[in-house]
């Protein structure tokens, strides 16, 4: 029934992954000797620690989705019960609530 939704869902995982992958990889990198440039790659650091993050965090949700999937609970509102409407899960694969829960 969602065999559509798990490909996406897949195939955003190994986006998300390589994503994590790579940014852990940027800050891997040492420092500059120059001072001026160690404030801009500290700066540069921070953003890619929260981009890390959120995409850990994106990453999170997609395999929790793709869980659902295998146990049948995919598309069904973890709140009220009801489904979550298809144009919400087309937007928002991972959606655990349905737009009126979530509102």
């Amino acid at each position: 029934m969602y065999e559509e939704k798990h490909k996406h869902l897949k195939e955003l995982e190994k986006v998300l992954t390589t994503r994590i992958e790579n940014i852990s990889h940027d800050l891997s990198h040492e420092h500059d000797a120059d001072s001026a440039e160690q404030v801009t790659e500290r700066e540069n650091e921070d953003v890619l620690r929260n981009l890390k993050e959120e995409t850990r965090l994106e990453l999170k949700q997609v395999r929790s989705a793709l869980k659902r999937i295998e146990t049948g609970e995919y598309g069904t509102c973890a709140t009220c019960g009801e489904a979550i409407n298809a144009a919400r899960l087309d937007a928002l694969p991972y959606a655990t609530l349905c737009i009126r829960c979530a509102s």
